[in-house]
């Protein structure tokens, strides 16, 4: 097995392990500047926050000038083509309130939003 230790102009060591053969291209790969270089990963998106940006543009809209029930506000998201279970909306819409975004009022048990 062959084995190649490469430091790049940065100052980032590269130890590569490989047949002979494989390690011979990479090494001229690194050497000729190559773009066929590793990219690094996209990082995930945090869906809480792109969910709190489409619940304050239903609350821009004027969606909770009338109190509304969370299956109403999970309703009007599937509409726009956002698919959100009740569970992950919930915390989202309590982070609103702590803001002061939104409001909820209790009736009949049950929790109601409103802007």
């Amino acid at each position: 097995m062959a084995k190649a230790h490469l430091t790049t102009k940065t100052g980032t060591k590269i130890s590569i392990e490989g047949t002979a053969d494989e390690v011979a291209a990479l090494v001229a790969k690194f050497e000729s500047g190559s773009e066929d270089r590793i990219k690094p990963r996209p990082s995930k998106t945090n869906n809480k926050a792109g969910l709190g940006s489409l619940i304050g543009e239903l609350i821009d809209g004027g969606f909770f000038k009338k109190l509304k029930e969370l299956s109403a506000i999970k309703l009007a998201l599937e509409e726009q083509g956002h698919f959100y279970p009740v569970t992950t909306l919930s915390p989202v819409l309590l982070r609103l309130i702590r803001k002061r975004s939104l409001r909820r009022i209790k009736d009949n048990k049950r929790w109601q939003y409103v802007g």
